[in-house]
C-alpha cells in the first residue's frame, strides 16, 4: 500500500493517535512517550502523520513562521518506522512539509531547521542548499548566527549550546530531534558520522542542523 501523508493542526491529534505514535518508537534510542508528544502539542502548530493502510508510519512536528523576517520550516520530534518503508515515510513527509512551505511563502527561499542526533537523519536534508554543519566546512559568523538562533526558538538555553560546532549539551533530558535510521547506514560517509563523534546521545546531546530550501525548487512541488 501506498504512504499517505495527512499535515493538520496539532491540536487535532486524538489521546489514540499519540498512543500509536508512541507505540512506533518505543523501540527507538529516541523512544518518545505520550507525555513529550502531548507536550509537543502546546509547543508545535502542525503535524505531519504518514500512514499506510490506516497505520502510523511515520510522524513530524513543525511549524511554519518567520524568523527575523526569514521564511522557517522548523521541525521539533519526529519519527520514522524502521522497516523498509523508511525512507519513502521521510521523503514523504518531508516533500509534503516543503509543499506547505511554499504555500506559506511563494517565490521565497525557506530555512529548514531540526536537531539531530544520528547521521542518518541527515537523509531528510537531501534536497536543501548549504547545509550546516556539514564536513570540511567552515561556518561563517551568519551560519553561527542562524545556529543560536535556532537553539532559542527550540527552547534551549546559552548555557546549553555551544554555536561552533552547532552542538546541543541536553544535561539529561530527551532531546526532540528527527529520528530516522537509514536503510544504508553503511553509505553514510566518516566525515558525516564525525560530526555526531562526543555526543552524549542518552542525556539528550544533538546538533542543529539548518539547510536552505530554494523558490525554484520548491516551485515544482505544486
Amino acid at each position: 500500500m501506498a504512504i499517505e501523508v495527512e499535515t493538520r493542526d496539532c491540536t487535532s491529534l486524538t489521546d489514540a493517535e499519540l498512543a500509536e505514535m508512541a507505540d512506533l518508537c518505543a523501540g527507538s534510542p529516541n523512544a518518545y512517550e505520550v507525555g513529550l508528544l502531548s507536550k509537543q502539542v502546546e509547543e508545535w502548530v502542525l503535524v505531519a502523520v504518514a500512514t499506510e493502510s490506516g497505520k502510523v508510519r511515520g510522524f513530524s512536528y513543525c511549524t511554519l513562521e518567520r524568523i527575523g523576517g526569514t521564511p522557517s520550516l522548523l521541525i521539533g520530534a519526529a519519527h520514522t518506522c524502521r522497516n523498509s518503508k523508511r525512507d519513502t515515510v521521510l521523503r514523504a513527509m518531508v516533500t509534503d512539509q516543503l509543499r506547505r512551505s511554499v504555500l506559506a511563502f511563494p517565490d521565497e527561499d525557506v530555512l529548514v531547521g531540526c536537531q539531530l542526533n544520528d547521521p542518518s537523519g541527515f537523509e531528510a536534508y537531501k534536497t536543501l542548499d548549504d547545509v550546516v554543519p556539514r564536513p570540511g566546512h567552515k561556518a561563517s559568523g551568519e551560519e553561527r548566527a542562524w545556529g543560536r538562533r535556532l537553539a532559542k526558538r527550540f527552547g534551549i538555553g546559552t548555557a546549553s549550546y555551544e554555536d561552533r560546532a552547532f552542538t546541543v549539551r541536553g544535561h539529561g533530558q530527551q532531546a526532540t530531534v528527527l529520528d530516522h535510521e537509514s536503510s544504508k547506514p553503511e553509505k553514510i560517509s566518516a566525515e558525516v558520522a564525525a560530526q555526531f563523534d562526543g555526543l552524549d546521545v542518552a542525556a539528550g546531546d544533538a546538533l542543529i542542523a539548518f539547510g536552505w530550501a530554494m523558490a525554484e525548487d520548491l516551485e515544482k512541488l505544486l
